[in-house]
């Protein structure tokens, strides 16, 4: 670009009152910024929130630092985040619980929706229906029908009150007409140990916590609830193809910023990211956590993160689920 093109551009911003934000667009980053992961390190968030890093931090130049925050249901970070300059170095790699936590927790010191701005959605985790491999049914049809034929129904495992897998079991037992309940343990490790053990009927749960187990035949993957059938495990249904279109849960992680942050600094991140998750090593890398990789625009990640809160409030309710 000429020097007069350049001064006709700022010339032009200025009369539009695009000036500031031209600027930071063009600064951004000026020096490193902090990406916090709600959960500890060594998880799927962690890694991928590493893995996101390194590679933005390739492309623009500047050091993407991790900082774990984990705790509360991802609550710490997410406050954390929310507190923090509106001035794009500060970025929180968001978890499915803050679409829960609005209505499991009356007071919480963010709102969802106006304490960040959205800036594209990164990955998914799909839940898959897992049974006991010794159980007799093979199908999640004849799953259920063993659910109806009892006086008790079901009974799932999850890892905690108000987890992806816990709703989305409540989701299934609904959408399905049938009974049982939901036992919480600390995490998804106890809860496939009850399940190894038979003293659990099923779980839903992200193939990474699985997927020993199934190839090692001690358990067996009855569905996915996810819209379409998931590329990590192409042969499993969807609860849609059993005929239950409403069951779709599943974890997700998105990058958001504080709100107020710069509109130019939120469309480069997300232009820079969705550049980053179009690669095919990080497609690998993230496949080999049971993640499915997204991306998209801020508009399309908000819209989602709305819908997601809606949905999870209405099965909270109707199941009387609290943070107890």
């Amino acid at each position: 670009m000429t020097l007069t093109r350049r001064r006709l551009l700022g010339a032009s911003c200025a009369a539009l009152g695009l000036a500031p934000t031209l600027g930071r667009a063009e600064t951004w980053p000026a020096r490193p910024v902090t990406v916090v992961a709600p959960y500890g390190a060594g998880g799927a968030n962690d890694i991928l929130t590493r893995l996101l890093g390194e590679a933005l931090g390739a492309r623009l130049g500047q050091r993407f630092v991790v900082e774990n925050k984990a705790g509360a249901g991802t609550r710490i970070a997410n406050e954390y985040v929310a507190r923090a300059a509106p001035d794009g170095y500060t970025v929180l790699h968001a978890a499915a619980p803050i679409a829960i936590g609005e209505a499991l927790y009356p007071r919480l010191p963010y709102d969802a929706k106006k304490s960040f701005d959205a800036v594209v959605s990164t990955a998914i985790a799909p839940l898959f229906l897992v049974v006991n491999a010794e159980a007799p049914y093979r199908t999640v049809a004849e799953f259920l029908e063993q659910g109806r034929s009892r006086p008790q129904g079901l009974n799932f495992g999850s890892p905690g009150a108000g987890s992806a897998p816990h709703l989305t079991a409540e989701l299934l037992m609904r959408a399905a007409g049938t009974k049982g309940v939901v036992a919480q343990f600390r995490g998804d490790a106890p809860a496939t140990q009850e399940l190894l053990a038979g003293r659990i009927d099923g779980t839903l749960t992200a193939l990474s916590a699985a997927i020993p187990h199934v190839q090692a035949g001690k358990l067996r993957v009855l569905a996915v609830a996810n819209e379409e059938r998931t590329p990590l495990q192409p042969q499993t249904p969807t609860f849609r193809e059993a005929g239950l279109p409403g069951v779709v849960g599943y974890g997700w992680y998105g990058l958001m910023l504080p709100a107020g942050t710069p509109a130019a600094v939120v469309q480069r991140l997300n232009a820079e990211t969705n550049a980053v998750l179009g690669e095919a090593e990080l497609r690998r890398k993230a496949e080999a956590l049971g993640l499915q990789l997204r991306g998209g625009s801020p508009a399309e990640f908000a819209a989602f993160i709305e819908s997601e809160t809606r949905k999870w409030a209405q099965v909270i309710k109707a199941a009387q689920i609290t943070a107890d």
